[in-house]
């Protein structure tokens, strides 16, 4: 069912405690229980299991109960020990779990959606549940009637979504790549704003309340920093991922943001530095440093009786350039560009000079990277203790000690900064 790794962090990556197998299908979504050493997992094997750790270290299931479709998503919320779980044929289900975590009672079933469910949150100051689903559609019901009390529909499936409880926004991301941001009222909504960016669908979302940031990562292995609160506009783009960004959580105490990936991969960012915000990226019918005309530029290629060349863009600078004026490669933390991406020879020279100036801290990694060792879908946080937990295709869950990485002080409540 579940091995006992290590019982004590001994390094400066995260350290594996717990692995929990017994899922007969992909696990859709896991949960650590605040204060208690349990999980809750959600499965495409249509059952939801809650886990506590024994005298032995190991989990055991404690519940074990099996749904009519397979499960695709989940929220918990502690105070009040419900749980919700979204079903891959549209519904939401409501269940109770007893204070011993050894019994769980069926509370009402949601019809909220006409395809699978992608997303749901719970906020008990409205008594609403809000889900998004591959219906295209954003849904919010009443749970003490288990009305329809409204929905929005989107143009491509609603994939995640996330939401601040003081205002009542909703963020949503769907599979266009765009980020819509919505008021939700009793009956209504009102579009405030759209967020485009990403260059694939957005798979997840954070929204942290106190800083008004929005992190957004998506199937073209980045992540996108918004600032809402600021109301300028600003985006920090972040690429160190080789695959699909699944999972975020950003750690407003230490300023670090927390990523997963469907290779495996676990990122810690370091966003309490100053970042340079990525360049547009600027068109033009010919390359903008040795003004040859790029292949759909038919005049100028009859004009100067030259073949077309084929359009790049330096990520630093952002301008348009032909392949022999942008040949180099270089990383550029600073920007959010992890590993080595292609700039133009110009903005080559002025990084290298940089490093020459500052003893290489232009490229100084501004970004820890750890592999997970299994295809991760979905990863939640306990910030409080520092743990996380993630789960896959491969239907194993793994509860990760994070401190030695984020640091001791989310558990004391110091700050290093």
């Amino acid at each position: 069912m579940a091995a006992e790794i290590h019982s004590r962090p001994q390094s400066s990556r995260p350290v594996l405690l717990s692995k929990i197998e017994g899922h007969q299908d992909a696990v859709t979504a896991a949960l650590l229980i605040p204060k208690e050493d349990g999980v809750i997992t959600a499965s495409e094997d249509r059952t939801i299991r809650v886990w506590l750790k024994r005298d032995s270290g190991q989990y055991w299931p404690s519940i074990y109960h099996t749904m009519a479709s397979p499960c695709s998503a989940m929220a918990y919320h502690h105070d009040s020990r419900r749980i919700f779980v979204g079903q891959d044929n549209g519904a939401v289900m409501e269940f109770h779990v007893s204070e011993d975590f050894n019994k769980m009672n069926f509370i009402k079933t949601y019809p909220a959606h006409q395809n699978r469910v992608s997303a749901i949150i719970f906020s008990l100051a409205t008594e609403w549940v809000i889900s998004t689903g591959h219906d295209k559609c954003v849904s919010w019901m009443c749970t003490r009637s288990g009305n329809m009390l409204g929905r929005h529909f989107f143009t491509s499936w609603a994939s995640c979504l996330q939401y601040d409880f003081d205002t009542q926004y909703a963020f949503v991301g769907d599979y266009s790549g765009q980020i819509t941001l919505l008021k939700l009222e009793q009956n209504t909504c009102s579009v405030i704003t759209t967020l485009k960016g990403h260059e694939g669908s957005v798979a997840c979302l954070w929204w942290d309340p106190i800083q008004r940031l929005l992190f957004s990562g998506a199937s073209d292995n980045s992540i996108i920093m918004w600032d809402i609160g600021g109301r300028k506009g600003r985006t920090l783009l972040l690429q160190g991922h080789h695959d699909k960004v699944q999972s975020l959580c950003y750690l407003q105490l230490t300023r670090q943001l927390v990523s997963c990936s469907s290779d495996g991969g676990i990122a810690v960012w370091n966003m309490d530095v100053s970042r340079e915000e990525a360049p547009q990226w600027l068109e033009s019918d010919s390359c903008q440093k040795c003004e040859q005309p790029f292949f759909w530029n038919i005049k100028q290629m009859w004009d100067t009786k030259t073949l077309g060349l084929r359009q790049h863009h330096c990520r630093k600078c952002g301008q348009a350039v032909c392949g022999k004026c942008s040949s180099k490669r270089s990383s550029y933390p600073v920007m959010g560009f992890e590993f080595q991406v292609r700039v133009c020879d110009s903005c080559y020279d002025s990084i290298k000079d940089e490093d020459d100036l500052f003893s290489l801290v232009s490229r100084t990694s501004l970004a820890t990277f750890h592999e997970g060792k299994h295809n991760i879908s979905h990863m939640s946080m306990d910030i409080a203790r520092g743990l996380m937990v993630t789960c896959g295709t491969d239907r194993i869950v793994k509860i990760w000690d994070m401190t030695p990485v984020v640091g001791c002080s989310l558990a004391t409540g110091f700050s290093p900064h």
